[in-house]
């Protein structure tokens, strides 16, 4: 299946439910290909959680508050 990047911002809840059934949307960005979604897999969900990164700040007591976190950084 083919979107458009404009299908993509306006539409997005529709090519989730597709990349859901097992489809993989191809996004064209004027015309030209430039990224594609793909359903996730049960292997590669459970190499991302096995990640040493995958939830690295979850007990950081100092990003608890991501709002005054953020503010901090600007």
């Amino acid at each position: 299946m083919k979107a458009t990047a404009k299908d993509l911002r306006f539409r997005s809840k529709e090519l989730l439910n597709a990349v859901a059934r097992g489809q993989e949307v191809v996004i064209t960005y004027r015309g030209k290909p430039c990224a594609k979604l793909v359903p996730l897999t049960q292997a590669s969900r459970g190499k991302m959680e096995e990640s040493p990164l995958f939830g690295m700040w979850k007990d950081h007591e100092e990003t608890q508050e991501v709002e005054e976190y953020i503010d901090e950084w600007h």
